[in-house]
């Protein structure tokens, strides 16, 4: 611990600039593999003929292309700002129009949590205005240009809205209470702090789906039929306590597709994108022939998804993922009150508990925070394969590839990745590796 102080002590700020730009070099040298691997595969390679068809690969590739080339603008840019923002002292300003702001409408200005509420507002619309042009473009631009776009201006302008509007009435509230127990839970707070993190988790993972998931798509029993009763069949055939079956209408905002579980106990829901069922996806403008799968396509998709279940990998991940947040937040106990961290950062009178988590939980732990996320998509690749297993031991294994091949056609899914990219960024494995474990002999 000595030498980190050391190092903060040093000049922190631009030792973290230093770490900022050092993992975007290396996540450009990785895009820049791929871009590379690529522009060498511009005609359709052999390992994929009979796959996918050369005009599918075509658009595949082109798309991936664009978004890659987007993926690295993105970057650039977001550092750039990062960097511009930090030497300019950015948070302590934030935090000076906070008590500003607090003064003018006849708040109590020396109360810290309010003016931290405060703070993180001013920071989340600064931020989302920034990053708007990003996302317009993202939609309008790279999403439309390849047919998956199905936001108009107007829709669009709603969702942002809507989302900031729920974010901030989530996140504010969250950010008070916290902030309530740093400041009253004495030398123990961390461990309050870290109950309390569960706590949310677990009552977010109840009311989102249930409350806030409703305020932007719409979910609907899915009606009775084939593809119902056969689903019951396979949840039955697992054990699975199946609760209730939705189809949630998330053609009107994109063509991509998805499928998930979640509830609680013996409450447990399905959730299918009706842009993953062949007869209930709507065709856009443009668009001849409906995508997604058929029943027994829909089937193996699911029973990939119950292989999650079976294997807890989800109560696995959410336990990873406590690990990481319970060794950011001793971290921050340590350097609470440690003055040159705040100084760093332009606070030379005082020592907000907010900003020293921005500090901490954004900037200090970068090694410790790639390392885990890096340590999650090997983890997260290897629940996919079990999953993949486990649908093929139900009998789905045929199903399931052709599922993965009309998901990889329908979404433009490029198949080839230079493999120190694809270990860094993908948390699902590429569609040969996971044709070639189906396939390969218990």
């Amino acid at each position: 611990m000595s030498s980190f102080v050391k190092l903060i002590e040093e000049n922190i700020l631009y030792e973290i600039l230093i770490l900022i730009w050092l993992l975007f070099l290396w996540e450009f040298y990785l895009s820049l593999r791929q871009k590379a691997l690529m522009m060498r595969l511009i005609d359709l390679p052999k390992c994929v003929e009979g796959l996918i068809t050369k005009d599918v690969y075509d658009k595949a590739h082109s798309y991936s292309l664009d978004k890659l080339n987007f993926s690295n603008f993105k970057d650039i840019y977001s550092n750039l700002l990062t960097t511009s923002l930090l030497l300019v002292f950015c948070y302590h300003h934030f935090w000076q129009w906070s008590i500003e702001i607090a003064k003018y409408v006849g708040l109590n200005h020396e109360n810290e949590i309010l003016i931290s509420a405060i703070c993180m507002l001013i920071i989340n619309v600064i931020y989302d205005t920034i990053t708007l042009p990003l996302k317009i473009y993202g939609t309008f631009v790279v999403e439309q240009k390849h047919g998956f776009n199905k936001e108009t201006p107007l829709f669009f302008v709603k969702d942002q809205l809507l989302k900031f509007i729920v974010a901030q009435v989530i996140a504010i509230p969250f950010l008070c209470a916290m902030i309530w127990i740093i400041k009253n839970g004495g030398d123990y707070f961390f461990l309050y702090v870290w109950i309390f993190v569960i706590i949310v988790i677990l009552f977010m993972m109840i009311i989102y789906p249930e409350v806030i998931a409703p305020l932007f798509d719409k979910y609907t029993p899915l009606p009775d039929g084939d593809l119902k009763r056969k689903i019951e069949v396979l949840a039955a055939s697992v054990n699975f306590p199946l609760y209730k079956l939705f189809i949630v209408e998330g053609s009107k905002r994109s063509s991509h597709s998805n499928a998930y579980l979640y509830g609680f106990h013996k409450h447990k829901r399905i959730v299918l994108f009706d842009t993953l069922v062949k007869e209930y996806y709507k065709l856009g403008e443009g668009e001849t022939k409906a995508k997604g799968c058929e029943t027994d396509e829909v089937l193996a998709v699911l029973a990939h998804e119950l292989g999650h279940w079976k294997y807890s990998h989800t109560l696995k991940g959410f336990l990873l993922a406590q690990v990481s947040f319970l060794t950011n937040i001793l971290l921050y106990a340590k350097l609470l009150n440690y003055k040159p961290m705040y100084v760093a950062f332009g606070f030379l009178d005082s020592q907000p508990t907010f900003i020293g988590l921005i500090i901490v939980s954004m900037y200090i732990v970068i090694p410790f925070n790639t390392l885990m996320k890096f340590v999650t998509v090997v983890i997260c690749r290897k629940f996919e394969f079990e999953a993949d297993k486990f649908a093929k031991i139900l009998g789905h294994g045929d199903a399931l590839k052709r599922s993965l091949i009309k998901l990889q056609e329908d979404n433009l899914g490029y198949p080839l990745y230079d493999k120190l990219y694809s270990s860094w960024h993908h948390s699902h494995p590429p569609l040969l590796e996971r044709l070639g474990a189906i396939d390969k002999e218990d």
